[in-house]
């Protein structure tokens, strides 16, 4: 008999390889990276910093998953699904970074456990200790909606990534260096889509529409800058994100222009007492989709593949 004659002996052989269920690889994910810390930089700072970046990618594309099986297109359906992906694989690095980083912002799960650094933080940390902007946690909606959602954090992102390339971080400048890549492809895919629904039907055009009047004011929070991003701007490692609004509103109103569409003014959702996602205040979708995340994880924590 060989080991492929039955499929389910693996997932209880124990003593074949030990791997941890939920992640993507056993390899270090910084392996064959700089990791050398400058040593002005605060390490506490810099984990807070690549969790809220890693947050924000890793929430963006568990909602992008939501649309397997349910895209208007097969090839729509596999642009989002590598949207996703490309986001995870952000999520994957940031969050062992911030680990790396900073220990103690790792969720102990038990002395046994062989969940990596970066699993156990995504799987095993309670959602006011997710720092990711409201923004990226936002039902799905239709697929107006999530192209307006995601062409707006694609093009926050983009700007920041574009000035960390030149991060003193190693790790941070080399995840912005492959990120830029993919977060222009995301920008234009979802631009396009956002001037084919703004410029298509009268219903598109409603759609598009209310899209921006639902997703609109979460965008502020965006250049909020926390204690964190402030304090490693200063040493050239971050960004502070007020530094790429002036950005970010111009390349929103190009595209906007193109569909024929009009920005709302004036609305936001604002913050409660100065807090809001990179503080661990989040919208009423962050639960289910958190438990949707997580579910498996938490019941099998030591589960093997």
């Amino acid at each position: 008999m060989t080991d492929h004659d039955n499929a389910y002996d693996g997932l209880v052989d124990e003593d074949s390889h030990g791997q941890w269920a939920f992640g993507t690889s056993f390899d270090d994910p910084l392996a064959g990276v700089d990791t050398t810390v400058p040593d002005d930089v605060d390490l506490p700072a810099l984990a807070a910093y690549c969790l809220m970046l890693g947050d924000d990618a890793l929430v963006s594309a568990q909602r992008l998953a939501q649309w397997s099986t349910r895209a208007p297109e097969l090839e729509e359906e596999v642009a989002l699904a590598n949207i996703g992906l490309d986001l995870l694989g952000q999520a994957r690095l940031l969050l062992a970074r911030a680990a790396a980083a900073d220990s103690s912002v790792v969720p102990f799960i038990s002395d046994t456990s062989p969940a990596p650094a970066e699993d156990a933080l995504a799987f095993f940390r309670p959602e006011g200790e997710f720092r990711n902007a409201r923004l990226c946690e936002l039902d799905n909606g239709d697929f107006a909606r999530s192209m307006v959602r995601l062409l707006i954090f694609s093009t926050w992102r983009l700007a920041i990534f574009d000035r960390l390339r030149t991060s003193r971080d190693p790790v941070l400048a080399a995840v912005a260096q492959k990120g830029v890549k993919e977060l222009t492809y995301h920008r234009d895919y979802t631009a396009r889509w956002t001037v084919a629904l703004g410029c298509g039907t009268d219903e598109s055009m409603r759609r598009a529409s209310d899209a921006l009047e639902r997703v609109w004011p979460y965008v502020d929070e965006l250049f909020i800058p926390t204690d964190a991003e402030i304090t490693l701007s200063k040493v050239a490692v971050g960004v502070d994100p007020r530094d790429v609004r002036a950005e970010f509103d111009a390349v929103l109103a190009q595209v906007l222009h193109a569909a024929e569409l009009a920005a709302p003014t004036g609305r936001s959702v604002g913050t409660i007492g100065g807090r809001a996602g990179r503080h661990g205040i989040h919208t009423e979708a962050m639960g289910p989709l958190l438990a949707e995340m997580q579910s498996v994880a938490r019941a099998h924590p030591e589960g093997l593949w």
